[in-house]
């Protein structure tokens, strides 16, 4: 069995469609096992035999659109990708908070990868990397100005539109803890 996260994007826990026990419940559904969730923000996770990801991805996306109206987008990473990247140590000697807002934004499997990685259009965002292995950018935002607001998720969605889902380090972090967990 394969250890799966699948990180929803848009997911709103004050709508009652997209509570976890419902989310988790549409995964049920699909047959995958050991489903269980990490924070009310759309990361479920769960094993079954290893799969062709982007069809794990169509499969879940259109569950949740059939059967909860959620539109948002789905992003799947095995266990093993998510550990490489934590592994990886993209960042090295910071800490997640005001200042140093540690974010891991995840290209949905078959996006089109960066060429290279893009150019700050913002002085309060500095891009790390991107992990091949994870697709996945790295940044830390200078989020400590609660009157600015960095663009560079802006930017992202425009450049990749609804095929990416951000989560903080620290959420990336905890979603490993649990797939790890006997």
């Amino acid at each position: 069995m394969t250890r799966y996260a699948a990180l929803l994007r848009g997911i709103y826990p004050s709508n009652p469609n997209m509570a976890n026990d419902k989310l988790r419940w549409v995964l049920e559904g699909l047959g995958l096992d050991r489903v269980s969730s990490v924070l009310a923000s759309g990361n479920l996770l769960f094993e079954t035999p290893e799969r062709d990801v982007p069809d794990l991805e169509d499969e879940i996306q259109q569950a949740l659109v059939e059967q909860l109206g959620i539109r948002g987008g789905t992003v799947v990473r095995t266990l093993g990708e998510l550990r490489g990247l934590l592994d990886s140590d993209p960042f090295p000697g910071l800490t997640h908070g005001r200042g140093t807002y540690l974010t891991v934004t995840f290209l949905k499997d078959g996006a089109r990868t960066p060429p290279e990685l893009p150019e700050a259009t913002d002085p309060l965002v500095r891009v790390v990397g991107f992990d091949p292995g994870a697709r996945a950018f790295l940044a830390v935002i200078d989020n400590s100005d609660p009157g600015r607001t960095p663009d560079f998720m802006a930017w992202l969605d425009r450049t990749y539109g609804a095929d990416i889902t951000t989560r903080t380090w620290l959420t990336v972090q905890r979603i490993v803890a649990k797939l790890e967990a006997p």
